[in-house]
């Protein structure tokens, strides 16, 4: 992972690299609603202090997506730049002003800046037997940090490391982030889980979220409604065997059944068997039969790879591989603008690009593609030119 950069030079850009700069319009818009609702520090009021907080952050943003500036000093050098001066930032940004703003700034405002723009995208659709609720992929991943991020702690075992954790709330079928919590990779993923719970909600995880039983039965206690898989060491006794239909079978469910989970403090659940064609997958649910059959809990753990692929994405495609902050909070804040960024990307282009898709924003932030190639490549209306 590239984290710094040399002093010994200033990247050179030129307008023409940069220009065709529309993505941050919205997000001017919802960041404005932000700061009116939740308020600023007075440090932003203060006289001395040039650079505003929209500015700073439509700066980072600017480098998270556009292909020619990807570090802190690159930005700064950008900001030059009397083109990215009028679309971006307003005016130009030492490094000084842009590392300190980091610490002035509460993380909240941008996560209901991410929930908005998460609000406006629209669902792909899916399939309509899951659509009775809005089943949700919970799971996380880790970012690589520097060992002086001291504040990152992950592992202590033999050399130490750092690490920052990104836990997202997926829309199963909306394929899409509604909600995200970043941590230091320590975080226990279960004990953000719940701090993020909502009543009525329904959601998919994988085994490390049901290794505490008891998170089962506050789950329920909640009106939640859950798929999980299992470890394979379960302890599990049968009560009532389930019968099983033909695409159930067709699934891969080899059994369905009401359990007793647990040695001494047993909880009743209903637990699937699905086989793969690596190995057997034991999911839990608290939905009978009536409400989702054994073939429809098959599929929504199959569905939970998406959010793997979200994450993939998040990662490779758009970049998201350099610290422009090192502070707990300045991590935050990249990591929600980067969120913000696939969110608006989304929203621009009526899905999530692909890498190939990725490389026409690109040729069009850079000038080599116009309006028509864009909207032809990506099946979007043609865009009308003004008349002269």
């Amino acid at each position: 992972m590239t984290v710094g950069m040399r002093r010994s030079r200033q990247p050179e850009f030129s307008e023409v690299e940069l220009r065709h700069w529309k993505l941050l319009e919205p997000f001017h818009r919802l960041l404005q609603q932000s700061v009116t609702q939740h308020g600023l520090p007075s440090t932003w009021q203060d006289p001395q202090r040039l650079l505003t907080l929209s500015q700073y952050l439509s700066l980072v943003l600017f480098g998270l997506l556009n292909p020619v500036v990807r570090t802190m000093r690159g930005l700064c050098a950008a900001s030059r730049l009397s083109r990215v001066q009028e679309q971006v930032c307003g005016r130009t940004v030492s490094l000084g002003s842009f590392s300190e703003a980091q610490h002035v700034i509460e993380p909240i405002i941008l996560e209901q800046v991410f929930q908005a723009l998460s609000a406006e995208v629209q669902g792909r659709g899916g399939d309509s037997r899951l659509a009775q609720r809005a089943w949700q992929v919970v799971d996380s991943t880790l970012w690589e940090a520097l060992p002086r991020m001291a504040w990152a702690q992950w592992r202590t075992q033999g050399t130490r490391q750092q690490a920052v954790r990104l836990q997202v709330q997926f829309h199963l079928l909306d394929d899409k982030p509604l909600r995200a919590v970043v941590s230091e990779g320590r975080r226990c993923e279960r004990a953000l889980w719940r701090s993020q719970w909502e009543r009525g909600a329904a959601y998919v995880g994988d085994r490390n979220f049901s290794q505490d039983y008891q998170l089962l039965a506050e789950l329920t206690a909640q009106d939640c409604h859950y798929v999980l898989r299992l470890r394979t060491h379960a302890v599990i006794s049968v009560e009532q065997e389930l019968p099983l239909s033909a695409a159930d079978h067709a699934c891969g469910v080899v059994r369905d059944a009401w359990v007793q989970l647990g040695g001494r403090a047993r909880r009743r659940v209903r637990v699937i068997w699905v086989q793969t064609p690596r190995e057997t997958l034991l999911l839990v649910t608290n939905q009978t039969p009536h409400q989702l059959s054994a073939e429809l809990v098959a599929l929504l753990y199959r569905h939970r790879w998406t959010v793997e692929l979200f994450f993939r994405w998040l990662k490779c495609i758009l970049g998201q591989r350099h610290w422009l902050a090192e502070s707990a909070r300045g991590v935050a804040l990249q990591m929600y603008l980067a969120l913000i960024g696939a969110l608006l990307l989304q929203l621009y282009t009526g899905r999530r690009p692909n890498k190939r898709m990725m490389e026409l924003l690109q040729l069009y932030l850079l000038g080599w593609a116009d309006t028509a190639d864009l909207a032809a490549a990506l099946a979007l209306p043609p865009i009308k030119k003004p008349t002269p």
